[in-house]
């Protein structure tokens, strides 16, 4: 079993002012696979104080020299793909296969992305013609504390890490203490590209340790935040007093709108995608809503994608579905598969219980729900297990109001061969995102929701800026100080 006790703070990996062993448990065996140690106080104030005196030197560096930095990553990153897949495997439960192909590369997306955007941002720009002696700069905000998910460790570690640094911010990561290791494979791969000293700190430690110590510090500028709305909620209020900005990207309950005339596909593709990461995406389409005209024939559907989805070890290579995270998150998802049940929605797959021949781990049959009404606490909940629900709806009204019915707003779908009325739809949907037809949205795209989903952008140009503080400044000298 693997011991990683060790902070990174200052460039160094240092031992925590108080031991305080935590369990890294193996989804898919339900074993410990490592120990490692939640800091305390003492341990984030220090990461803290390794931050603040970074950022002067760190926040004058040029964009350029950012950049440079940034591209080092991006290779010692790619480097360690292998390592970063096992890790990721090991500590969360995404099959191996998964892990590299979409876990691991999202993250050397996301750096790509960021450094294309960089040359987008003006960080001293004229206000307009009528204003000539004026100038707009965007400043780093400071040292910020940036706490990541377990569900998609690298995706998320990336699109916070690396748009701070590019906005010439000093950080403190705190990663999921469920699932660390990819974190902690990360610092050593920022230390190898040669990120100075104090510029990226990481400290180990749930959420109402190290989290709220880093939400309530008065060194600390921003919190940006991936996680449940509930803990959203509760770091907006740990981190009132200090006025930080408080970034969050939160939970989804996304619709996927299918029309009569959707391609022969959709049904599918929309299972498949809820079901991607064993259901554990925050924009994963939970709720189907499908026109009367062919809700049954895509009952049917979706009843054979289920049946026929393979659920299996995340140590198996092979294209199935593995363990949800935790034991936790297991009990959740049962309670949830049984409310549906109580509450009346047609069980059409899956159910209660693991599938048939795993009988450890934390496994989940893929299940799909019919006949839900939007009421249902399964229609109302995020779930992040492999839970579809179900929901016939009458015309495009209807669709709508359904859709928009619903505390949150991340992502939503929408299928149909009339441009027209996705257009219509599109603008009409209360969410940060929505995609159509399949189609994944563009490389820099903002990431983010309304409501309960928060309103955080995270991706290309809009996730530097969220790092970076706007300066008004009158009565600038020669074009040449520039």
């Amino acid at each position: 079993m693997t011991r990683k006790h060790e902070f990174y703070i200052n460039g160094q990996w240092v031992a925590p002012a108080v031991a305080h062993d935590f369990e890294v448990i193996d989804p898919s065996t339900e074993e410990p696979c490592a120990t490692i140690s939640l800091g305390g106080q003492a341990d984030t104030d220090a990461a803290v104080a390794a931050a603040k005196a970074a950022f002067e030197s760190w926040s004058q560096t040029s964009p350029a020299e950012r950049k440079a930095v940034v591209e080092k990553i991006l290779e010692v990153y790619n480097a360690r793909a292998e390592d970063m897949a096992q890790a990721i495997s090991l500590e969360m439960g995404a099959p191996i296969d998964m892990a590299r192909q979409q876990q691991v590369t999202s993250g050397s997306f996301h750096i790509k992305n960021f450094l294309r955007a960089i040359d987008q941002i003006e960080f001293l720009r004229p206000l307009g013609p009528h204003a000539p002696n004026d100038r707009i700069a965007m400043e780093p905000i400071g040292v910020v504390g940036l706490i990541t998910p377990w569900n998609w460790p690298m995706n998320q570690v990336t699109l916070k890490v690396i748009p701070a640094l590019l906005a010439g911010c000093t950080m403190v990561h705190k990663p999921s203490e469920i699932a660390p290791l990819s974190s902690m494979l990360f610092a050593e791969i920022l230390d190898e590209a040669g990120v100075p000293a104090g510029v990226f700190n990481l400290v180990n430690g749930d959420g109402a340790g190290v989290g709220t110590q880093l939400s309530t510090h008065p060194d600390v500028e921003m919190i940006s935040f991936t996680g449940s709305t509930r803990a959203g909620i509760a770091i907006t209020k740990a981190a009132a007093d200090s006025l930080k900005r408080v970034c969050l990207e939160l939970g989804g309950k996304g619709a996927n709108v299918v029309f009569a005339d959707a391609d022969e596909k959709a049904v599918k593709r929309g299972v498949l995608h809820c079901f991607n990461n064993t259901g554990q995406s925050c924009n994963a389409p939970t709720r189907m809503l499908v026109q009367s005209e062919i809700y049954d024939q895509a009952v049917e559907i979706a009843r054979e994608v289920a049946e026929a989805q393979k659920v299996a070890s995340a140590h198996d290579s092979g294209r199935h579905i593995g363990p949800v995270v935790s034991q936790a998150q297991y009990d959740k998802i049962q309670g949830l598969i049984q409310a549906g049940i109580d509450e009346g929605a047609r069980l059409v797959a899956g159910g209660p219980g693991r599938p048939e021949g795993l009988n450890r781990g934390y496994f989940v049959r893929p299940t799909v729900f019919a006949d839900v009404t939007n009421d249902m606490t399964i229609a109302q909940q995020e779930i992040f297990g492999p839970v579809l629900s179900m929901i016939r709806f009458e015309d495009e009204a209807d669709a709508l109001r359904i859709a928009n019915d619903t505390p949150y707003g991340l992502t939503n779908y929408v299928q149909s061969q009339d441009g027209a009325k996705r257009n219509r739809m599109a603008r009409k949907l209360r969410s940060g995102m929505v995609e159509m037809n399949g189609q994944s949205r563009g490389a820099g795209a903002p990431f983010g929701g309304v409501k309960a989903s928060g309103r955080a952008r995270e991706g290309g140009v809009w996730g530097i800026e969220e790092f970076l503080e706007v300066k008004a400044i009158s009565g600038w000298g020669s074009e040449a100080a520039e």
